[in-house]
This record gives structure tokens, sequence and C-alpha cells, in this order.
């Protein structure tokens, strides 16, 4: 007689303790889940340390290309501006010389003697992908300065007795055609952030990653952030606080990419957004369009000193060398944890698969079991005429997540078989009800 009662309560005893063991693996899903998303971003904030550091290896001003110095590296980068005759660019080279008016105050200076590079190859390509316009163009600091290097009549027709023109003549080398010229206080600078603790500013970008999360093979860094200023250029900052590399070689550059070859570029043209170049003479530009043939000489280009060590840099280049060894060390046991971590959620998913299975199937059977009990007629509570007391509502699924919730978190304690209070299928009726 005492049979129902004892099997229906065996029946929710073992579903109470299935739907608490899903709960339990539930939590333990998202705990690997968490583990696993934290390890990848420890993954990528080492990836870009690693990277950091290899930028900053080999930087600071000792000998260039050709075994010249850096003195005569410069020197012929000034003489290759001079050749250019009839250009603002070369005008102002020679006054500097010479002559320190109001306006050579202003003109910071020309573009390609703003910035150095460590490799001949990067000078080159660097050059090429400006141009000559822009390699010649002159640095203002404001638009004061603008104003006053070109001075017009009321008919909009120019001054050559007034600002650079007139200059130009006293020495007897007239400007011929149009000229760039860049305001510092006009261009809109990068919106992101800049190493504080770096005295060369480098910009903070994001690197392009595989699906993987690895940084696409030969990749070597962004081209802004391989230009290094010398300290005369260190100090100056736009009235906001913006240096020359956040404004003038940002504007000139942007997120230009920058490969070790031509086939490690074309691999990357997915994860490239404002061109690339790669150093073997690669040019991919932010169009679409590529330079395809033999290389050019190029007239003008960046100084070129193999070996720059920055200065504010207080580590040796083989400290710097051993923090790339320790950032790899720990990169690899940053690997290995993530490949436990993601072994250990297979399994734990594999297991609350089978226990979810095992409970559906325990639920599926529970009908069958309920007819095969003998009841007492004193004792019967009969459910409703076409119901089924161990059914879950019809249409329901006490597997199925809320929106927002996590698919593997069960509802804690709950018991899709209890009946609402007041209304359970199985409690006796009152004598006048029978």
């Amino acid at each position: 007689m005492e049979a129902t009662p004892l099997t229906q309560q065996t029946f929710e005893f073992n579903d109470k303790v299935l739907q608490d063991e899903l709960h339990r693996l539930g939590l333990k899903v998202n705990h690997h889940e968490e583990n696993i998303r934290f390890l990848k971003s420890e993954i990528n904030t080492v990836q870009e340390s690693i990277a950091d550091l290899r930028i900053k290896l080999g930087k600071g001003v000792v000998i260039a290309n050709n075994g010249t110095s850096v003195q005569e590296a410069e020197t012929l980068v000034i003489q290759s501006i001079l050749n250019q005759e009839k250009t603002a660019a070369s005008l102002v080279c020679h006054l500097r010389k010479y002559e320190q008016t109001q306006i050579m105050k202003d003109v910071l200076g020309v573009v390609a003697t703003l910035g150095k590079v460590n490799d001949d190859n990067l000078s080159s390509l660097l050059s090429e992908y400006l141009g000559i316009d822009n390699m010649l163009g002159l640095v203002c600091n404001t638009y004061n300065c603008i104003k006053d290097l070109e001075i017009y009549d009321n008919k909009g027709i120019i001054n050559k007795k007034e600002g650079i023109h007139r200059l130009a003549g006293t020495i007897g080398r007239p400007l011929d055609g149009r000229f760039t010229v860049f305001c510092l206080e006009n261009i809109r600078p990068f919106s992101g952030k800049v190493m504080i603790d770096d005295r060369q500013r480098h910009l903070i970008l994001h690197k392009p990653r595989l699906p993987s999360g690895e940084a696409p093979p030969g990749f070597l860094g962004f081209a802004v952030n391989m230009i290094h200023m010398d300290e005369a250029y260190l100090g100056y900052l736009t009235p906001n606080g913006h240096g020359l590399r956040e404004t003038l070689f940002y504007s000139l550059f942007s997120h230009l990419q920058v490969y070790k070859t031509t086939a490690d570029l074309r691999s990357a043209i997915p994860l490239i957004n404002d061109g690339a170049i790669s150093l073997d003479g690669g040019i991919f530009r932010p169009n679409g369009s590529f330079c395809l043939g033999d290389w050019k000489n190029v007239e003008v280009k960046f100084t070129v000193a193999a070996s720059l060590v920055d200065s504010s840099t207080h580590g040796s280049t083989t400290e710097m060398e051993y923090q790339v060894k320790l950032k790899n060390w720990e990169k690899e046991r940053l690997i290995e944890d993530l490949k436990r971590e993601e072994e250990l959620l297979k399994q734990v998913k594999d297991l609350f698969a089978n226990l979810k299975q095992q409970l559906m199937d325990s639920r599926l059977i529970s009908p069958s079991v309920a007819k095969r009990v003998q009841v007492s007629p004193t004792n019967r509570s009969p459910a409703t005429p076409g119901s089924n007391p161990f059914s879950a509502t019809r249409g329901s699924n006490h597997f199925a997540a809320s929106p927002g919730s996590s698919p593997f978190a069960a509802t804690p304690r709950s018991n899709p078989f209890a009946g609402t209070p007041g209304n359970s299928s199985f409690a006796a009726k009152p004598p006048h009800m029978r």
C-alpha cells in the first residue's frame, strides 16, 4: 500500500540529485570559460609587450648604414634637399644656415629632417610611400605661420615681395610651383593612448591578429612607431599637448603596417586597413592598389641610423633581450595553461551532456513506472483525466535556459515535477468531493 509514495519520493529524490549535479557542472563550465577568457587576454598582453620590446631594441643614434656617422648621414639628407632647387624645402634649409627670420623660427623643419629610421630599405620605402611632395613638406607650428609664409593682394594673387617669396628673391633662389605645408595646430591628432613612460611617445596601436590570436607571420610593427625623433623635437608639444608622432607622423602613416617580405604582406591582406609595406620592396596602399616593378632611386629620404638605442631606455640591449626571453617563457606557460583549461572544459561539457541525457531519459520512463504501481481505492487520488502527474506542462522545457542565463546553469533546487501549492494532483480530496 505504501509503494506509491515511496516510489514517488525515490523518483523525486533522484531527479533532484541529478538537477543539483547539473547545476554544479554548469558552474564549473562557467568557471573554466572565465579562465579561458582571462588567459587569452593575458596572452594578448604579453604578445603586445614582446612586440614593443622588439621595436625598442636597437634604438639610439650610433652608426648609420654604409659605415657613415649619423652626422654625415644627416648632412647627406640636407644636401639631397638642397639639390631640389626652386623648392620651399631647399630654401628653408639654405636660410637656416645664414638667416634666422621670424618666418624661419615658426617653421619647425622639413618632413625628411624630422625623423630617422634604422634600416636603409625602410627609409627608401617610407619615402617612396609618402612621395617627394610630402617628404619636402614644411612643418609649421601654428596657422599664423601659414599666413606669414604666403601673402595675397586684394585680387588673390600671390605677393612675391612678401613672405617666403621675398626671402627667395633676396638670395636668388625663386620658388617654382606649389609646395606642401603641414600645420600641426590643425592636424587631427591620434585619438588613442601613447606610452607615457616612453620619451619617444610611441603610440599604443592594436596589432593585427589571426583567428588563433597570433600576429600574422612577418609582421614587424607600424611605420608610425618606427620613426625615431631627436631630442630636439621630443619636447615639442602642440597647445593641446600632442607631440610630432601623434600629429605629423600619424597623419602621414596612420596604421601603415610593416612586414618582412611581400609574401608575408599578401597573406595578411585581410588584416590590413591602412596599407602596408615590406622590406623587400612591396607596397600596398590603403586604396587597395599595389606598387609593382623595380624600385626607383629615391631622391630624398629619411636619415638612416642602423643602431638606434633610445636614450630614454635605462636598460642595455642585453637586458631588453633578456626581457623578451622572459616574456616568451611567460607566453609559453600561459598557452599551456590555456590548453589545460580547454581540455577541462571539454571534459565537463561532455559530463554535463551525458548527465542531462540521463535526466531526460528518467523523466521519459516515469509515466510507465506510475502505471505499474497498485494503489488502494481508499487512498487513491486520480489525476485530472488526460493529464500526467509526472509530466511537465505541455510546451515547457525544463532544460531551456532563461534569456541571458547560462545554458549550463540549472535552476537551484527546482523540481519540475512539483505541483503548484494547493493544486497537487496527488492531494486527497475532501469527503464531500469524492
